[in-house]
């Protein structure tokens, strides 16, 4: 089945139907595979993760600068708002060293991700480790991607008709809704970091702890110690909602309201990957705010390459699959955000009909 790389997404279908391999499962994949270790791709890019790593710890630090000198003083709303960027900035460098785009060895991918994620903004890498593992290995699989499991948000009409408690009370108007859901997810991502350190899944959970807890006591006793309790309270909430929405942001346009796989469903490898994500095009300020997952489709074939070598990726993955005949989506920013809120508003149908809305 042959799509256009800039069809609008159809009502939900199965991704299976999507396409199936020309030849024996995973043989596409490593005839990719060869042309982009031929091109280079794969190699490790110190200069590019020194001087971003170097940026991000830079801003980090004349944020906290700023917010010292600054004192006691409503400006300061200003400071929450650059580190909640500063923060999702940080974030996504953690995302890199997860992934071990930055180091070769693993310890020191761990070590910079537990001093980026834990200390620095107050998220477990192990927990958020896990969760993307996951993530990675079944993308929009609705029973085993845990970015796709119905919670606070359903992602299928299925799961709409057998949500419970508030994702049923919220479900119908979900769409309406996630932007400002959005302002929850920094505190969200806190709470889920302290309570995965009952997991034993977590690794090194006493240093993940402590690191946390010391992210959490710097913070809070910075607000209160400058700042009256009043600014202080509304500094955090400035920060925390607008690095929630950041996140968010930039997450969503990624496989919100793509084909979604479901039970013994099964795809090659390649299929997996290309068909369940959605690309977003842009120039460099899209790369920078977006931190390179706007080439979603290429990071999830290739998660160890570097982020600055994406977007070179891009045009062999996109000339592989016209070649196999597999569809790769591509589209603006704003109709990436379109295509997830339709795609949400669509599958809250069986709450809305049931509340006759």
């Amino acid at each position: 089945m042959t799509l256009s790389p800039d069809a609008p997404v159809a009502p939900r279908r199965s991704a299976v139907d999507a396409g199936t391999p020309r030849s024996g499962a995973g043989s596409d994949f490593a005839e990719l595979s060869r042309r982009i270790a031929a091109a280079g791709l794969l190699k490790r890019s110190p200069g590019y993760y020194t001087a971003r790593l170097a940026g991000v710890a830079g801003a980090y630090a004349a944020g906290w600068g700023a917010f010292f000198v600054l004192g006691d003083t409503w400006w300061q709303l200003a400071v929450a708002a650059f580190l909640a960027l500063v923060f999702g900035q940080v974030a996504l460098v953690a995302h890199d060293l997860a992934h071990g785009q930055v180091f070769r060895r693993r310890r020191h991918g761990e070590i910079g991700g537990r001093l980026f994620g834990n200390l620095g903004i107050g998220m477990s890498y192990g927990w958020w480790m896990n969760k993307h593992t996951r993530h990675h290995a079944h993308p929009n699989h609705e029973e085993l991607d845990p970015d796709v499991a119905p919670d606070i948000l359903v992602w299928s009409a299925e799961q709409a008709r057998a949500s419970r408690g508030i994702a049923r009370l919220l479900g119908g108007r979900q769409a309406l809704l996630f932007f400002p859901l959005l302002t929850l997810e920094g505190f969200n991502l806190h709470v889920a970091s302290l309570r995965a350190l009952r997991s034993p899944s977590v690794r090194n959970r006493p240093l993940e702890g402590a690191l946390l807890l010391l992210h959490i006591a710097a913070l809070l006793s910075a607000l209160f110690l400058v700042l009256s309790p009043g600014k202080a309270v509304a500094f955090l909430a400035v920060n925390q909602c607008l690095f929630g929405v950041y996140l968010g942001c930039t997450f969503a346009p990624n496989h919100k309201g793509m084909p979604t796989l479901t039970g013994d469903q099964r795809l090659d490898f390649l299929r997996r990957q290309v068909l369940t994500s959605r690309n977003v095009r842009g120039g460099w300020f899209t790369d920078v705010m977006l931190g390179g997952l706007n080439y979603q489709i290429e990071h999830h074939l290739f998660p160890g390459m570097p982020t600055v070598r994406l977007r070179r990726a891009r045009v062999i993955v996109r000339q592989y699959c016209a070649e196999l005949g597999v569809r790769y989506h591509e589209t603006g920013l704003i109709q990436s955000y379109r295509e997830a809120l339709t795609h949400m508003h669509r599958v809250g149908e069986p709450l809305r009909q049931r509340r006759g809305v």
